[in-house]
C-alpha cells in the first residue's frame, strides 16, 4: 500500500513550499515522479519528464521508469480498493501530460508500444467511464490504444481490426440488455475465421468470469487495473508462446 501523503513527510512540516525537483537525484526523481503521478499533479511530472530528459534518460526509460511504473502503482492501489475512480482518473491525466512531452521523442525513435487494443463499448450502449478508465490504464501500461467510442456493433470492431491489426479486442457493456451483443461480435469473428488472430477481452458492471466463458471471450476484467494487468499478460504470453 502507497502512502499518498509520503512525499510531504519526506519534506517535513516545515517545508511544504513547492519542492525542488531540480536539487532531486535521478532516482530520487524518479520516486517523486511516482508520487506526483498517484496524486495527480500533472505540471509536476511534465517538470519531471523535462528534467530526466535534460539529465540525458533516454524518453523509453522515463516511459518505463517514471511513468509506466508510477501507473503500475496507482493500478495496484486501485485494484485493491485503496484508489477510486476519480483519483485514477486524475493520475491518468497526469500520465496523458508526461506522455505528450515523450511521443514525438519516442516516435523518432522507432520506440514500438509492448501491444496495441482496439476497445469498445458495444452496440445498444453508451456507457463510456469505464471504457474509457481501461482506455487510460492500458495506455498508462504502455499499450497503443484504438478507443472505438460507444455504441459499436461488430461491423465497426471489424472494421478497426482490419485496419489497425491490434493483438487485442476489448469490449465493454453496462447493461444487461447490451452484454448479449458481446457474443455477437464473437461469433462474427469466427463466421470470418480471424477469432484466433486476437486477444478478446471483456468487462462492465454486469458481466462475471462465467459469462465471459459462456460467450467465448479469453478473459473477463473486472475493472481497469485488471484489464491492464490481464493485457500485459496476455502479451508476454503471446511474445513468449512465438519465441
Amino acid at each position: 500500500m502507497r502512502n499518498k501523503t509520503a512525499g510531504v513527510e519526506r519534506m517535513g512540516q516545515d517545508d511544504l513550499e513547492e519542492l525542488d525537483l531540480r536539487a532531486l537525484s535521478d532516482a530520487e526523481l524518479v520516486e517523486q515522479m511516482h508520487d506526483d503521478l498517484y496524486d495527480g499533479m500533472a505540471d509536476e511530472v511534465v517538470e519531471g519528464t523535462r528534467i530526466l530528459l535534460e539529465r540525458g534518460w533516454g524518453a523509453e526509460r522515463v516511459l518505463a521508469d517514471a511513468l509506466v511504473e508510477g501507473m503500475r502503482i496507482v493500478g495496484v492501489d486501485f485494484r485493491d480498493g485503496i484508489l477510486f475512480v476519480p483519483e485514477v482518473l486524475l493520475a491518468a491525466n497526469a500520465m496523458k501530460s508526461g506522455m505528450a512531452v515523450l511521443r514525438p521523442l519516442l516516435a523518432e525513435t522507432g520506440a514500438k508500444p509492448i501491444g496495441k487494443v482496439v476497445i469498445g463499448t458495444v452496440k445498444g450502449d453508451i456507457h463510456d467511464i469505464g471504457k474509457n478508465l481501461v482506455g487510460m490504464m492500458l495506455e498508462g501500461a504502455g499499450f497503443e490504444v484504438v478507443d472505438l467510442g460507444v455504441n459499436t456493433d461488430a461491423e465497426k470492431f471489424i472494421a478497426a481490426l482490419e485496419e489497425h491489426r491490434p493483438d487485442i479486442l476489448g469490449m465493454s457493456a453496462l447493461l444487461t440488455t447490451t452484454m448479449p451483443y458481446m457474443k455477437v461480435v464473437i461469433q462474427t469473428l469466427k463466421d470470418r475465421g480471424i477469432r484466433d488472430d486476437y486477444v478478446v477481452l471483456v468487462g462492465g458492471a454486469p458481466l462475471n468470469e462465467e459469462f465471459g466463458a459462456a460467450i467465448g471471450a479469453d478473459a473477463y476484467c473486472r475493472d481497469a487495473a485488471i484489464a491492464a494487468e490481464t493485457a500485459r499478460a496476455f502479451i508476454e504470453q503471446r511474445r513468449g508462446a512465438g519465441a
